[in-house]
């Protein structure tokens, strides 16, 4: 695994660890990686996979690389009677898709970009992340998005110094929580603790049933350390003609295990301690 990024926001113990997956929790990517999505597989097969097929593959928890949900889509499509096109590779994939992402070098100056990631609402400002650190929280994030487009939104749209990221690349892609124990552990020895029966909470706060399994994961592996699998549904839910579907949606997240469903990711603000120190038993 790569290094993790130094901390500078070191202070004094933190009173709970609240770590964040990035895609439909600090950003809406309806019309971006969504939307690449649904372009990569029109692209080689001519039909457009409709959101709720994308929202039943994510909630199979395998699927949270896009490159790869793409891939899939594309397989399961294929192999539906009558189709006999051939599945590009996933190489192939990737550079259709980061075309229509990126719109330009994903490694190249973003003033150049002019793909999908232009397109991006955000659901927090920059101040959520300033309460956090005020009530005591230690923050950072956790993503499968790729480094370039994770450090654009965080660093340049939101103006965070140097956060606390683990992203593409830098660990095993979750539900394997190895990313996700990682940066709470630094989180925490930054401000002299140690994970653990007497350490802080550690939540985990993600959109999907891959999110969720790696909070259970995690307590697999450090079972004296209280965790809390924190989850929100994604924001093209939230419109009320798609009510349904959001409730579905929910029902899996809480299938999968998680501890408290949020309305929206900015509710955290309001009260985080209230949430991350209710009581668990360690484990769960």
């Amino acid at each position: 695994m790569a290094a993790l990024p130094s901390i500078s926001t070191a202070s004094a113990p933190a009173r709970a660890i609240v770590i964040f997956d990035i895609d439909g929790v600090i950003r809406d990517v309806s019309a971006s990686y969504r939307r690449a999505i649904v372009a990569t597989v029109r692209h080689f097969s001519g039909w457009s996979p409709e959101p709720s097929t994308i929202d039943i593959l994510k909630g199979e928890g395998r699927w949270n690389n896009d490159w790869e949900a793409s891939l899939e889509l594309l397989r399961r499509h294929r192999a539906q009677p009558g189709r006999g096109e051939s599945l590009p590779s996933l190489e192939e994939v990737v550079e259709v898709f980061s075309g229509f992402y990126f719109g330009g070098d994903p490694s190249g100056s973003p003033a150049l970009w002019r793909g999908f990631i232009r397109e991006e609402p955000l659901l927090v400002e920059s101040g959520f992340f300033q309460d956090l650190s005020g009530a005591g929280v230690a923050w950072g994030f956790v993503s499968g998005a790729e480094q370039p487009s994770a450090r654009f939104l965080l660093e340049e749209r939101l103006g965070l110094r140097n956060p606390p990221l683990v992203a593409m690349g830098d660990a095993p892609e979750k539900p394997d929580p190895t990313g996700f124990l990682a940066l709470a552990e630094r989180l925490a020895a930054e401000r002299g603790q140690t994970l653990g029966p007497d350490g802080p909470p550690v939540a985990y706060l993600g959109d999907t049933v891959a999110d969720v399994e790696t909070v259970r994961r995690a307590r697999e592996r450090r079972p004296e350390q209280p965790f809390v699998a924190l989850a929100v549904s994604p924001p093209h839910l939230h419109p009320p003609e798609r009510a349904e579907q959001r409730r579905a949606y929910e029902e899996r997240l809480l299938a999968a295990g998680a501890d408290h469903l949020l309305e929206r990711t900015a509710a955290l603000g309001e009260d985080p301690l209230g949430l991350l120190n209710a009581p668990l038993a360690p484990g769960g």
